[in-house]
């Protein structure tokens, strides 16, 4: 992929003073694979939720997950759970696989500017993964699903909510993501995004529709390394 190979300047950078990043598969690499336990766990969800054996439930996880933005919106919208009780089930996991990741904090942590998670999940994920990566104490605050209304990005309305409660100037950030379906709004509010893929891209745990193409017009940059990517920001 030809963007892969551009590499940021300071300068193209210089106007941010907000910094907008996913979490999984963001702020830790796809290899680390962590989304994994959580795919494990929704999908025993649906299963015991709907008597439905694993094969079958995955694949309407899957489904609901491709067109809801979330397995949890659209099992809200089809079958009305209780998304607490969905969050904290499908969050059950060891965070203990997340590596320490110190240069990736100091890289955050000289950003000029303000920097805020912005994730589909919950706010005690975001913590705990944060945690585990030793990088949470160099975020001003978390936005979750839980201060979406549950109505997870992709849509419009979240990322305005978001960007009216925080008071971002969307010229003046960027938004780092992996889902390419993810940077669209932002991209079209004037933010400049960045692309997060597996190392030699390689989609081992993705689903096709989650992978980048070169039709991704919405894309300034892409990287397999984020730590690099924010080391040649700050010089």
């Amino acid at each position: 992929m030809k963007q892969l190979d551009r590499l940021p300047t300071k300068a193209d950078f210089a106007h941010v003073t907000d910094w907008v990043f996913d979490l999984d598969n963001t702020l830790y690499p796809h290899h680390v694979n962590l989304f994994s336990q959580i795919d494990r766990n929704m999908t025993a969800y649906v299963s015991a939720l709907l008597t439905l054996d694993p094969v079958a439930a995955k694949s309407l996880q899957k489904q609901y997950y491709r067109d809801h933005g979330t397995t949890l919106q659209g099992l809200m919208i089809h079958h009305g759970i209780d998304p607490n009780d969905f969050l904290e089930k499908a969050h059950s996991i060891d965070y203990s696989v997340v590596p320490a990741d110190p240069a990736l904090g100091e890289a955050i942590k000289a950003l000029p500017g303000r920097k805020f998670i912005f994730t589909n999940g919950s706010v005690r994920h975001a913590e705990m993964t944060a945690q585990a990566l030793g990088i949470l104490e160099n975020f001003d605050n978390i936005f979750d699903i839980v201060a979406a209304d549950y109505v997870p990005k992709p849509a419009g309305d979240t990322y305005h909510k978001f960007m009216k409660l925080h008071r971002v100037d969307t010229q003046r950030a960027t938004m780092f993501e992996d889902l390419p379906r993810n940077l669209l709004v932002p991209r079209a509010l004037g933010m400049k995004t960045v692309l997060l893929v597996p190392r030699n891209m390689e989609y081992e745990f993705a689903e096709t529709w989650e992978r980048s193409s070169e039709e991704d017009d919405q894309i300034d940059y892409v990287t397999e390394d984020l730590t690099g990517f924010l080391q040649r920001l700050i010089g």
